[in-house]
């Protein structure tokens, strides 16, 4: 059986800084034997969750912006990561309505989402990474998710492009979180 981790960059930006973290993260995952794809929302335009409640019988959201192919990945995945810069002190508003929806499609049909191990991951200049970390655990707790720890919050500090490979204590603590997940992911699949 192959073990997979979908991880979703929330950057606007083709190369960056978010990226750079989240491919430091995947090198991590697959050096421990588990797959990994990550995928942009640059360029998608993600609505906010309604609520209609239709995903209860479709087991896919009404709303046709493209965020139904991520959340066909993420039912396949074993675990789910999520990277945002942070410019105002918070994760950008396009990924937490691709959350409130993903988390919605999972709650009101097959749970899905139940029992995948991820977490967040959060990329700033200065400040406002706890918060954002903060915010986005909400979706991982009530969707009955595993968030496994590593050696400090998982934050990032970089503004100018590439910045971020300068902050060694932060992609040493993505690389150990990637290495984490995949090594909880493994012992649930084998039952240890």
């Amino acid at each position: 059986m192959s073990l997979k981790v979908l991880m979703i960059s929330a950057s606007p930006r083709k190369k960056s800084n978010t990226m750079m973290v989240l491919e430091h993260c995947r090198d991590a995952v697959e050096s421990r034997g588990v797959e990994c794809e990550i995928v942009s929302l640059r360029g998608m335009n993600i609505e906010s969750c309604r609520a209609c409640l239709s995903c209860a019988k479709k087991h896919r959201c009404k709303i046709d912006d493209g965020l139904n192919g991520i959340i066909d990945r993420i039912r396949e995945a074993d675990g789910f990561i999520v990277a945002t810069p942070v410019y105002f002190g918070t994760a950008r508003g396009d990924l937490m309505s691709a959350l409130q929806r993903i988390g919605m499609v999972s709650r009101v049909s097959d749970g899905f989402l139940s029992w995948k191990v991820g977490g967040p991951i959060a990329v700033a200049r200065r400040g406002g990474h706890t918060a954002t970390i903060q915010e986005l655990l909400m979706f991982y707790f009530i969707n009955d998710m595993i968030v496994p720890g590593s050696t400090y919050w998982n934050m990032v500090f970089g503004w100018a492009p590439g910045e971020v490979e300068d902050d060694d204590e932060g992609i040493e603590t993505i690389r150990r979180f990637g290495e984490n997940v995949a090594e909880l992911i493994k012992r649930i699949h084998s039952g240890e």
